[in-house]
């Protein structure tokens, strides 16, 4: 098999800076998109869903919505390779005021805030600070939500909205060291160029704190797979929080405050909490649960090269492989049932591309005629293992249950 390979070709800083020009694009809100589908095998429907090659620098997309762009990655896109292809890469927006141009020229990010020096840096400028790159996974918080049952609200995502990119970019800590952070700094608030559809609306920030935000690991990338971020990925600047969900992960990067206090805006404080219990789970109708703020990402692992459903042949030698992520920190193990959980055997682990990123696994059965279930899961190197019973809250947040897949045996 051919994988896709994002850095076959050498990058460099004069290189993409040649890319880089006037990003515009006009985002569609409907046209020949309904002329074809694909099926999601969703519980509560609805099973088939419209597919798009409408959007800017965009594939062929299942498409959850127009307005804002939510986008997800078909399936068997994950069994090419690690690296989720750019054009390819699900798209996930709060607002539908996102601007169609940005002109790289007098594009400017600033800081400001509890710092000593506010700063108004050119594209140029940040890129001329010492460059990074970083494997890590993006995830929206919602992955997977249209298998909650009792069904909750939000975008009925399948599993597609991930992707896994090469990234990179420049250290945070090094914008922050060259504003120069005060003492008494508590938290880093981010903000991109979308805006609320409304008056009084609440214009969508996220914030870390202030040593996370610190790090060394935390990033502002202006690159993804060796090439600029595409339009609706966030050009041309996004922020990479690896290891955490991707409502971190501001796009179209155009505002950083340091602050001095906490952070009460909407989408800290009210938006994308979680139950503060193992695995985010509560029980439908339960009240009085303590919430936080969504944070690290839980490990998962995924079959892709057979769909459920799928008829193999008895006896037969029958490669499996798919891919596995440890959420915030690596791979540890990828373990294969087909006995329903009673037994485990390991999965062969591929190329470690770096902790916060995809792992390809690979085993080989030889199935019994009759049907057969085929469980992974995953086990990250904290020691988190995916659980065999699927948690629930109200968001429809981190999903992480161990995934079967059904195949026919003839």
């Amino acid at each position: 098999m051919a994988f896709y390979d994002p850095f076959a070709r050498s990058v460099t800083r004069r290189g993409l800076l040649g890319q880089f020009g006037t990003a515009s694009a006009a985002l569609i809100s409907a046209r020949s998109w309904a002329a074809a589908t694909t099926s999601l095998p969703l519980p509560g429907g609805p099973t088939e869903r419209a597919l798009t090659k409408d959007f800017p620098e965009k594939g062929e997309m299942i498409l959850q919505r127009t307005r804002p762009p939510l986008l997800e990655t078909p399936f068997d896109i994950f069994d090419k390779g690690v690296f989720t292809p750019n054009d390819r890469f699900f798209v996930r927006w709060h607002w539908a005021v996102i601007p169609t141009d940005v002109n790289v020229d007098t594009f400017r990010l600033t800081v400001h805030g509890t710092v000593n020096a506010p700063l108004s840096l050119s594209l140029s400028d940040v890129m001329s600070l010492p460059r990074v790159q970083l494997a890590a996974v993006n995830q929206c918080s919602g992955n997977s939500r249209g298998f909650f049952q009792p069904r909750v609200a939000g975008g009925e995502w399948a599993n597609g909205a991930m992707g896994n990119a090469k990234w990179m970019g420049v250290r945070l800590k090094d914008v922050l060291d060259r504003a120069g952070v005060k003492a008494g700094a508590q938290r880093v608030r981010f903000a991109g160029q979308d805006d609320p559809v409304v008056d009084g609306a609440p214009k969508f920030m996220k914030s870390i704190d202030i040593d996370h935000a610190r790090d060394g690991e935390v990033m502002i990338a202006y690159a993804m797979n060796g090439a600029q971020l595409p339009l609706v990925n966030g050009f041309p600047l996004r922020l990479v929080v690896p290891g955490w969900y991707s409502t971190y992960w501001v796009k179209m990067l155009s505002s950083i405050e340091v602050l001095d206090g906490p952070d009460d805006n909407y989408w800290t404080k009210t938006a994308y909490t979680i139950p503060d219990t193992p695995g985010a789970n509560m029980k439908p109708g339960e009240a009085n649960v303590k919430m936080v703020p969504i944070n690290r990402m839980v490990p998962r692992s995924f079959v892709t090269n057979l769909r459920d459903g799928t008829t193999v042949h008895a006896g037969a030698d029958t490669p499996v492989r798919g891919i596995a992520f440890g959420g915030s920190t690596g791979v540890k193990t990828v373990e294969v049932s087909t006995d329903g959980a009673m037994s485990w055997r390991p999965a062969e682990l591929g190329a470690d591309e770096g902790k916060y990123g995809f792992r390809q696994w690979s085993t080989r059965l030889t199935p019994a005629a009759g049907d057969m279930t085929v469980m992974a899961r995953c086990t990250n190197t904290d020691g988190l293992v995916q659980p065999a019973t699927p948690n629930w809250n109200s968001s429809g947040f981190m999903r992480n249950v161990i995934e079967t897949t059904h195949l026919r045996v003839i």
